[in-house]
């Protein structure tokens, strides 16, 4: 099993932006105590441009993400921490625009040097990564992370047009221009907007619904691919020699875009209904200067509903420069000959009769570890699923094998109603795909056991490779009183459920400058275990009854069962030995789990453990038995069994 986290999620924002250190004093979970400088205050951002725009609709030349996800003099101190709680194997967040911000194919030399000097710390402390190419909704502006901003302007598109004209979410729903807000979670709305979802329909197949739209003389599917796939090569040959890497990632949460949209006047393909959400067409007829009426959703434990209607682009901006347009305008899907926009072909994105999954995301994996790997054929890769499914035309995660390639199914799981709507009970619950209500705590974890099985892959092996909770639950109270229980219940259900599919698993995530004021520093998000609290220090931890927990590192044999439990501080586990094995079973013990030294009890006769402290292990010897092997260990002066 690997267990770890991801690093982190302030490496979605350039350094130079904003630093959360810069925040102090500012009152947790509400306005600041003391004048702070906001994503947009420029004299927070040391050496950017003029003309830098914030998170949402920012441009990326002048960016740096050198320093994220620490600097390399801390590195040492960080990954020695990281080993110290178990954390030995971890998923390292690297975007597309912090490779190659500046244009195609000027790379960042400087930051992939610091982050050689990160990778080299961590092979000193005894820590594995695997590389996560990041992204969530395309891009930084497009209201996300991930690609460049010139892959937009690329199109034709001014980037400092796209929130008047609606095609990003505007700043204030994303909570970019207002750190000190606290809404609930609204981003993931903004694949439903036009820059995103044209991007992704384009990075994926614009070979099949845009033939006409290219990029320097290539069309624009190949350019885009070949683009990302050629910045991460270029990363992997400047980091090759670096041992702590264990693997690649091929893409964070794709998104199918428009793909697979039977009626382009409706709402489809959405991870969250929230706020005003216009159709594809009147997205596109919104980017190209039309001001449009569009439904307003609410979503709730009860699920979605209409409550009124918006102008989308009351000024009439339209967002291509130059001689471009729309390039569903160019397919024909739409036309506004005579002034008003008419949708011409509403299932223009049905017609083709493949999935997603299969047909668009499996052959760009493909070409991704066909690249990457083409010098060392036992690197492995980490694929994963659309979230929760959207738009795949089957489960997650059961995308077709990218050549012989060895694959890892690391698909992300999250409880849904507690991640939207920002609190937590652990006897009341939402089940999405039944409708119903859920309440009990045994339905409660028999429903997160069920949402896990359903997106386990059949094909290749399976891992988490992101989970976990928002820290500014019931509006940051816990910020406020220093109690985290409620954080600790959830969190140790979460690592129960996946505990008993014998999961690795990295939960989201660790970020050394999280504050109260600014979370991880993007989009509102506070998810992460560490946090500097007022900016005032360095990161402490934060609910770690809930995550600092054993785990049976390397067994000998089959595992069968794990669990712990939180409150006896006991563990168990059972594992059917390969008596052609001579190594031991080896159960990692983070350090400050037990005070005292542990009682261990190992059935039947035969078998035996040793307890190593100093390495943080405890190491079970099968002694050639044949059979079940039941290991039981709990802090001495403590008699209940888990």
């Amino acid at each position: 099993m690997l267990r770890g986290c991801n690093l982190g999620g302030s490496s979605k924002v350039p350094a130079n932006l904003y630093r959360n250190a810069a925040v102090s004093g500012a009152s947790p979970g509400g306005a600041a105590a003391s004048a702070a400088p906001t994503a947009l205050d420029a004299s927070a951002a040391p050496g950017a441009p003029a003309d830098w725009t914030g998170n949402s609709g920012g441009g990326s030349r002048g960016a740096s993400f050198s320093g994220l996800p620490f600097s390399p003099e801390e590195a040492d101190e960080r990954f020695a921490e990281l080993a110290g709680w178990g954390f030995t194997f971890n998923r390292l967040v690297l975007c597309w625009e912090a490779l190659e911000h500046e244009g195609p194919g000027i790379y960042d030399e400087a930051y992939l040097a610091d982050l050689r000097k990160l990778l080299l710390c961590a092979e000193k402390r005894g820590v594995s990564v695997f590389i996560d190419p990041h992204q969530d909704v395309w891009g930084r502006a497009a209201g996300g992370d991930g690609a460049p901003s010139w892959t937009l302007e690329k199109l034709g598109i001014d980037i400092s047009r796209l929130e008047a004209a609606g095609a990003i979410l505007p700043r204030d729903v994303t909570g970019i221009s207002e750190p000190a807000r606290r809404p609930v979670m609204t981003w993931p709305a903004g694949y439903n907007r036009y820059a995103a979802a044209t991007m992704f329909t384009l990075f994926f197949a614009g070979g099949v619904f845009a033939p006409q739209t290219e990029i320097d003389g290539e069309g624009v599917q190949d350019w885009l691919q070949n683009r990302y796939i050629e910045a991460f090569a270029h990363a992997r040959r400047r980091l090759k020699n670096c041992k702590a890497i264990a693997g690649w990632g091929v893409m964070n949460e794709p998104h199918p875009g428009f793909i697979g949209y039977r009626d382009l006047s409706g709402l489809e393909n959405n991870m969250v209904a929230s706020g005003p959400m216009p159709s594809p067409f009147a997205a596109m007829a919104a980017a190209s200067g039309h001001s449009v009426e569009i439904p307003v959703y609410a979503t709730g434990i009860f699920g979605v509903k209409r409550k009124g209607s918006r102008i989308l682009n009351p000024g009439g901006t339209g967002i291509f420069t130059g001689g471009f347009s729309c390039p569903w305008k160019a397919a024909g899907i739409w036309t506004d000959d005579g002034g008003r926009p008419r949708l011409l072909r509403p299932d223009y994105f049905a017609r083709y009769r493949g999935a997603f999954a299969s047909d668009f995301l499996a052959p760009f994996a493909g070409r991704f570890t066909a690249r990457l790997g083409a010098a060392d054929e036992k690197t492995f890769f980490f694929v994963e699923g659309v979230p929760a499914g959207i738009g795949t035309g089957g489960a997650p995660g059961n995308t077709a094998r990218a050549g012989a390639r060895p694959l890892i199914h690391a698909f992300h799981w999250y409880d849904g109603p507690t991640l939207f709507i920002k609190q937590f009970r652990s006897w009341f619950n939402y089940n999405v795909k039944s409708g119903k209500i859920v309440t009990g705590k045994k339905a409660v974890k028999r429903l997160y056991r069920e949402q896990i099985a359903s997106r386990l892959s059949k094909d290749m092996p399976n891992m988490v490779g992101e989970f976990g909770l928002p820290f500014d639950l019931f509006g940051g109270r816990a910020f406020q009183n220093g109690d985290y229980r409620i954080h600790e219940e959830a969190l140790s259900l979460y690592y129960d459920a996946i505990d008993e599919y014998l999961l690795g698993s990295c939960v989201w995530c660790y970020s050394a400058d999280n504050t109260f004021a600014l979370g991880d520093s993007w989009n509102n998000e506070d998810f992460s275990i560490v946090t500097t609290g007022r900016g005032d220090g360095p990161p402490r931890p934060r609910a770690a009854a809930g995550w600092l927990r054993p785990y049976p590192a390397a067994t000998a044999g089959t595992p069968l069962c794990f669990s712990w439990n939180r409150k006896t501080k006991s563990l168990y586990f059972r594992f059917r030995p390969d008596v052609s094995v001579t190594a031991p079973t080896v159960l990692v013990i983070p350090a400050g789990l037990w005070d005292n030294k542990p009682f261990v009890e190992v059935s039947p006769a035969g078998p035996r453990a040793e307890y190593l402290p100093g390495e943080r292990r405890l190491v079970v010897y099968h002694n050639g038995f044949d059979g079940d092997v039941e290991v039981s260990a709990r802090e001495e002066g403590i008699t209940k069994k888990p």
